[in-house]
């Protein structure tokens, strides 16, 4: 049996739903009649309408949000990135300490 794909529903459409469930209208004959894929959908849109109100049914932007034009990255200055670049060539040179001593102890 083959899924169906993920369909989407609208604001209006999941508020009805939600208000006839908190009515007490069964969660189960709600989603027959609306042709849900399961009744614990039912259960999660009156969730998120308990916790965040209406606004919790409204469709969300897919997707990372897009960065802001004006806090754009700013360039480092030149002492900051031989900071960096001190520090990561210092960590290489532990690194390379380590297997130079792992290597002599194999040896032994």
């Amino acid at each position: 049996m083959t899924k169906p794909t993920k369909r989407l529903f609208s604001f209006e459409f999941k508020l009805d739903a939600v208000r006839r469930f908190q009515a007490g209208e069964s969660k189960v004959a709600l989603a027959k009649e609306l042709g849900l894929s399961s009744p614990r959908l039912m259960e999660k849109w009156a969730q998120q309408y308990r916790n965040e109100g209406e606004e919790g049914l409204r469709p969300k932007p897919k997707g990372r949000p897009k960065a802001d034009p004006g806090t754009s990255a700013k360039p480092e200055s030149e002492l900051q990135r031989l900071r960096r670049e001190n520090e990561r060539l210092r960590a290489e040179v532990a690194f390379l300490g380590k297997v130079q001593a792992l290597r002599d102890e194999e040896r032994r």
